[in-house]
């Protein structure tokens, strides 16, 4: 298994901050150009995942802020206990959590792309 520095994990984790803000900002920006409650009807929503530029970048904000969170929530843990052992658990277990939820989110976004409820 490939061990990278902690240094290296915590630049990754300020990256995906920086890119999750830039990202979401634009999200928020497109919001923005409707009426807030017109862009939330349900019509609307499910538009918005046909828009390929669109449903990649909630992609790559999914990836992101799950990258982010789980690391976050890793060097918390990370900070309660030490061990070797541990350390592994908390590890896989915040990746794998990771893999998890962004292969369910990808899921509903290529559904709602598709037009499958």
């Amino acid at each position: 298994m490939i061990k990278m520095r902690e240094s290296v994990i915590m630049k990754i984790h300020y990256g995906t901050a920086l890119g999750a803000v830039a990202l979401v900002a634009i999200h928020i920006l497109f919001r923005m150009t409707q009426n807030f409650t017109v862009s939330l009807q349900y019509e609307n929503v499910i538009a918005n995942y046909h828009l390929l530029p669109y449903s990649l970048m909630l992609e790559v904000v999914l990836i992101l802020l799950s990258i982010h969170g789980f690391n976050g929530l890793r060097v918390i843990l990370l900070e309660l206990k030490q061990g070797i052992g541990y350390e592994k658990i908390v590890n896989w277990g915040c990746i794998s959590a990771m893999a998890v939820l962004v292969a369910y989110g990808s899921r509903t976004i290529l559904m709602a792309g598709m037009g499958i409820s």
